[in-house]
């Protein structure tokens, strides 16, 4: 399963968020530091219609979506790395995440507090980025001191000393460790440290309700810095989310289109993690249940099949494909059968996004 954690510092709205993004979470929204001690972890379903439209076409008895995990981490301050506000605790729960959501306030409000006295977004990137850099540097330089008496005679841990070599000069000049192209023995070789700074990031740049559909000055600036580190920003109001989950389901669209959007920051923020990470959704559909199944772009049949089990790629046969476009426009499985558009494909195919899938396999 996918894990995000949502980081930031105190008072950005990051447990808000995260009780409207889960609904049923028990994290406590308070204005004032560190409410949360504990991560908070909470799982949703990946919102997607497809599956609706699948489950219909097969007249399945159940919908089975994907599901992400959020982990709402308690606010992070400058000292972090070195302890200060419980930052040792909190990082630990960071090294366990697939991505990082960093939430950022770009919102004027004199009755919520900001930790540093005033809203300023790149101010509170910086200070959220050095912490993690310098808990990088710290691991980095702990564990190069330790491989170089370890590699002699060992080619694995010299991989690792020289890919520790070549992080340690840009994590001293304050820059995260992603922005050092390593080769995938590189990343492999340092992966079990789980170095903060390698996570891929995205910026829930969190406004104000009027403009949630256009931004402000303040979205803009965090957008030009994500442009330059390759990050992603959504923009989301954790207060309109928190609106959104009082509402029938049928009255949450009209809600967001009176304010100027089409989707909520559930969506935004699974769609841009998705797109950060190279994932692809494929399909299973059958009177039984219609499933959704996540896996990485250029993932080959059987590689997909093992998500479902691993017996599936052992024992790979071949896949029935049809694209979800081609199965809905002919109607039922059949149908697209009778026009040629169900495929055979075999060990080297890629799998695509919104394939619909049959693996046929030994056991």
């Amino acid at each position: 399963m996918l894990r995000a954690g949502i980081v930031g510092l105190p008072n950005v709205g990051k447990s808000t968020l995260f009780n409207a993004l889960v609904a049923n979470a028990k994290a406590t929204a308070a204005n004032f530091p560190f409410c949360t001690i504990e991560p908070n972890v909470g799982v949703v379903a990946v919102p997607d219609e497809r599956l609706n439209v699948l489950a219909k076409i097969s007249t399945s008895a159940e919908i089975v979506p994907t599901r992400v995990e959020f982990v709402d981490i308690a606010g992070l301050v400058k000292g972090a790395s070195q302890g200060e506000g419980l930052g040792n605790q909190f990082l630990a729960n960071i090294r366990e995440v697939d991505a990082i959501v960093h939430v950022v306030r770009c919102f004027e409000n004199d009755d919520i507090i900001h930790v540093s006295g005033s809203v300023d977004p790149l101010r509170d990137i910086d200070v959220i980025n050095l912490e993690l850099v310098l808990a990088d540097l710290g691991q980095v330089e702990k564990r190069l001191d330790r491989a170089k008496k370890q590699a002699r005679g060992n080619k694995d841990i010299q991989l690792e000393v020289d890919t520790l070599e070549k992080l340690l000069p840009v994590l001293n000049e304050g820059k995260p460790a992603r922005q050092v192209d390593l080769t995938d023995d590189e990343d492999l070789a340092v992966k079990a440290l789980g170095l903060l700074t390698r996570k891929p990031i995205i910026y829930a740049a969190n406004v104000s309700e009027d403009d949630l559909a256009t931004g402000n000055e303040w979205v803009e600036q965090v957008r030009q810095l994500a442009a330059n580190e390759s990050a992603q920003v959504v923009v989301v109001s954790a207060q309109v989310e928190s609106e959104l989950i009082e509402l029938p389901e049928e009255e949450r669209a009209d809600f967001l289109e009176s304010l100027g959007v089409t989707e909520g920051g559930l969506k935004s923020l699974i769609r841009a993690t998705y797109e950060l990470l190279g994932l692809r959704t494929y399909f299973t559909t059958g009177p039984k249940e219609t499933r959704a199944w996540t896996i990485t772009a250029g993932m080959l049949a059987p590689q997909a099949a093992g998500v479902i089990h691993t017996d599936f790629e052992r024992g790979f046969i071949r896949a029935e494909t049809v694209a979800y476009t081609d199965l809905v426009t002919t109607g039922s499985m059949t149908a697209a059968k009778e026009k040629g558009l169900v495929r055979s494909e075999g060990k080297e195919y890629v799998v695509q996004e919104g394939d619909v899938l049959l693996f046929r396999f030994n056991v």
